[in-house]
């Protein structure tokens, strides 16, 4: 990656002097965007460019767009749960990127590394789903910011087309099962969703989780995010499977604490739409867009597979129901 563009940026943002000193290293690991690490003389940052072209080998292509609406998920996030988004600041809205702190991984270790390393903190899981439902219960039924994301194309783009309408393509039978999901998802109006609350997006801070990544934010269906992240829980069984009973915790821990808080609607109706839209992400991670890199094997893809269509085909209304199916498939 060019330094140069992320350079220039420093200097219109009154960040740098030309001519001044900064370090500038890139940073990898994400798919949609330039991520570069800032050395300056007094502080250290990070700049977020969005790309048009995603990082994977099928052609996938999203608005860079989304950067301006990240940013500004960012910021009701923290108002909703301080501490729950890194501190903004600054952006270049012509270019499609900001900066905002940099966050030491020493003190913000990366929830991904430690759910691979067996590390699987039902506490911590807990405390995601806490920080998730606060930010949906504060954003719930307010028109003022439902109005600043007109991004149902984004999203549209970078989540259905990609995960769900790919998969329906794969498998043709499954198709009147997985496009009403995707019609629920896209016309259910009820909180800001971030889009992607994986383990990747996510720091185990000093203060507790934050959210990183909010490039598919939309004003929608927020059991698309309790179901995205709830489906990064069960996948990982695969990954590191002395540590699969750990996983199904930080699944119940995460799923209890959340629903406990859901104050905008019947609890009922967020966990059956959820329930019903868990299989097809599961599904989508092996026969989507973007595969769960970490599954390799014939063997484990058919586990997913044997374990997403029949409950796809005959949707339950109860996670817990979700997560017994899979405990039955890897023989727990």
């Amino acid at each position: 990656m060019d330094p140069e563009p992320m350079r220039l940026a420093l200097i219109r943002l009154g960040l740098l002097q030309e001519g001044g000193q900064v370090s500038l290293t890139p940073l990898t690991g994400g798919i949609a965007s330039d991520i570069w690490k800032v050395g300056l003389p007094s502080r250290t940052l990070c700049i977020k460019r969005a790309l048009h072209r995603l990082k994977v080998k099928a052609d996938w292509f999203v608005p860079i767009e989304r950067n301006l609406y990240e940013w500004s998920y960012l910021e009701i996030a923290d108002r909703a749960a301080p501490g729950s988004a890194p501190r903004l600041v600054a952006r270049d809205t012509k270019a499609y990127l900001f900066v905002m702190e940099y966050l030491e991984p020493e003190r913000y270790p990366l929830w991904k590394h430690q759910l691979r390393d067996g590390i699987a903190d039902a506490t911590f899981a807990a405390d995601v789903g806490r920080r998730l439902v606060t930010i949906h219960s504060y954003t719930a039924a307010r028109p003022e910011i439902s109005g600043q994301f007109p991004t149902d194309a984004i999203f549209y783009a970078s989540r259905m087309e990609s995960y769900l309408e790919a998969t329906a393509r794969a498998y043709p039978d499954l198709e009147p099962r997985i496009m009403p999901l995707i019609q629920a998802t896209m016309h259910t109006k009820r909180a800001l969703v971030h889009g992607d609350v994986s383990p990747k997006n996510i720091l185990n801070g000093p203060r507790g989780p934050v959210l990183l990544d909010p490039e598919c934010a939309f004003y929608g269906d927020p059991a698309f995010d309790l179901a995205f992240c709830l489906n990064h829980l069960l996948l990982k069984c695969l990954w590191n499977p002395s540590a699969r009973e750990g996983y199904f915790r930080c699944f119940e821990s995460l799923k209890d604490t959340y629903l406990s808080a859901v104050d905008w609607e019947p609890v009922a109706d967020m966990e059956a739409r959820t329930a019903r839209l868990l299989p097809g992400l599961f599904l989508a991670r092996i026969d989507g867009k973007s595969p769960a890199e970490y599954i390799t094997t014939e063997e484990a893809k058919d586990m997913v597979r044997r374990t997403a269509r029949p409950l796809l085909l005959h949707p339950v209304d109860a996670l817990s129901e979700v997560a017994a199916a899979w405990r039955r498939t890897l023989g727990l």
